[in-house]
């Protein structure tokens, strides 16, 4: 298998993605966010200082999916059609477990977007609960599903 990103003599190239056509492309990624039990707590009952956790980060991921051509340097810039970042508590893990699902009609898959939205959610999660609790993790960032494009569907997890 050749690397798409890479010519001939080894250098990292953007693809040119001109001559495809524009099909419908959906992609979902998944993250989790590791808390102590006392910082799950303040997430839960909404004591986080800095205000509304799952809030502040879905907003987050939402806006950073939308740049993520800024972000990675040969990612292009795509129009998106819907980006969607979900946050659940969970109280078995006590984590904060995020999917998000981005849409476009383009030359060129959304994978990238899909997962920018997961890490900057899970990172503005760290950020907002930082000051009482510095061994936050953020964990299993990941593609879960992808369609449309030449290589079709693909499900993970």
């Amino acid at each position: 298998m050749e690397l798409s990103h890479i010519d001939k003599e080894g250098k990292a190239k953007m693809v040119d993605v001109s001559a495809k056509g524009s099909t419908l492309r959906e992609a979902r990624a998944r993250a989790s966010v590791l808390l102590s039990p006392q910082t799950f707590a303040l997430v839960k009952e909404g004591q986080v200082k800095k205000g509304d956790v799952l809030t502040v980060a879905q907003i987050a991921g939402i806006q950073a999916a939308k740049r993520a051509w800024e972000l990675i340097p040969l990612c292009h810039p795509i129009s998106i059609s819907l980006v969607e970042v979900m946050l659940v508590l969970n109280e078995e893990k006590k984590s904060v477990e995020i999917e998000s699902l981005v849409r476009t009609c383009s030359e060129t898959g959304v994978e990238m977007e899909a997962m920018v939205a997961c890490t900057i959610a899970a990172l503005t999660v760290y950020d907002m609960c930082k000051a009482v609790e510095r061994g936050i993790r953020v964990t299993d960032v990941r593609l879960v599903y992808k369609s449309g494009g030449k290589s079709g569907v693909f499900q993970g997890e």
